[in-house]
């Protein structure tokens, strides 16, 4: 006789970074923007018709994607929004990858790839980066089922130039390509002017990073008009209603700031850049960061030393256990304030 646990779909989960709930700590182990969202969002959201509530959002979210259409130049079909990145990735690995030849992405990336990959029974091939952690864009020219890029990687902060973007674009026109773009407003060309010219390209991107928006979950894709179309078939078979209407009408107020968006992601860049120099001036390898974090490792203190010590002193960092990671710290860039106390309790931990 069978059981019941036999029918069980069993996955190794992705495992986010720690959110701890004590008070009085700094944060930078999960990529937020330490700054708030536009100040018309605060101002929109307390007046919000809370009676609007009972009614269910719009489904196919057209407030919200006019205006990301409108932001990025675009016909407002070639927009897909959903729940966060990670919603609109997943539906793009359940949409676009659908053949029994292997999918590909780097070994070193987005850890959610192959928790997706696994779930929904999509063979995968990791091609190993290089020592340099940069992909190297030939193990892209082989046969394939699709493939993803983070671009800017995470987490290793680094950034592939457009033009080699293109080449894997253009040599795998029988796949779906998807670029995960969650950082580039921090730094780097974005691939999306490659849409016009390549129908088997999506860009993916979040409000949750450079829009100081993690907490609405809000992500959204471009590309053209027939992937998009797919996409929003198979959301509306599985879940119609993914966006609620706050998110939508706070993100659309959001989009609409361009002046505060330019001034938050630019103060971001420049701590980036401070926090960089000092951290190589007392001994750090720092790879060059597109990203609002920094991938760092110490030439002589073990990373997870560092990590815990920084934890005692409710400094929250990214450790990763792994293979050719467990020696680096992933830190997000956090307020001046934040990464000036950051820096001195690091000093007193290697010195």
């Amino acid at each position: 006789m069978s059981d019941w646990r036999d029918n069980i779909r069993k996955t190794e989960p992705y495992v986010p970074g720690e959110q701890p709930q004590e008070g009085n700590i700094i944060k930078l182990n999960t990529n937020e923007n330490p700054y708030p969202p536009a100040p018309a969002v605060a101002k929109l959201a307390a007046g919000i018709d809370t009676d609007r509530l009972r009614l269910y959002p719009d489904p196919d979210v057209r407030l919200l994607s006019a205006e990301l259409a409108r932001y990025h130049g675009v016909r407002d079909e070639q927009v897909f929004v959903g729940v966060g990145s990670d919603d609109v990735l997943a539906m793009s690995f359940l949409t676009f990858f659908n053949s029994d030849v292997p999918i590909l992405f780097p070994d070193i990336t987005y850890s959610f790839y192959i928790v997706w990959a696994g779930l929904f029974g999509i063979p995968c091939r990791m091609p190993a980066v290089k020592e340099d952690y940069s992909i190297d864009i030939n193990d892209y020219m082989q046969e394939n089922g699709g493939i993803v890029i983070a671009n800017p990687n995470a987490p290793t902060s680094l950034y592939e130039p457009v033009e080699n973007i293109e080449k894997i674009v253009k040599a795998n026109q029988g796949s779906v390509v998807i670029i995960d773009e969650a950082y580039i407003d921090f730094g780097g060309e974005s691939a999306l002017k490659l849409i016009d010219t390549y129908d088997n390209i999506l860009i993916v991107r979040t409000f949750s990073k450079s829009r100081s928006m993690a907490g609405m979950r809000i992500g959204y894709a471009i590309g053209n008009e027939e992937l998009i179309c797919a996409l929003k078939g198979v959301k509306l078979s599985y879940n119609s209603y993914t966006m609620n209407m706050p998110s939508i009408i706070l993100g659309t107020e959001s989009v609409k700031d361009e002046a505060y968006f330019k001034a938050t992601t630019d103060k971001i860049i420049k701590t980036r850049e401070r926090i960089t120099g000092e951290l190589r001036d007392v001994g750090f390898k720092v790879l060059d960061s597109h990203t609002n974090f920094l991938f760092i490792s110490h030439k002589d203190v073990p990373a997870l030393k560092i990590f815990e010590e920084l934890k005692k002193q409710k400094i929250y960092v990214r450790y990763f256990n792994k293979p050719r990671l467990d020696n680096y710290l992933r830190v997000t860039v956090g307020t001046d304030e934040e990464m000036d106390e950051f820096m001195k309790v690091l000093r007193d931990i290697i010195m």
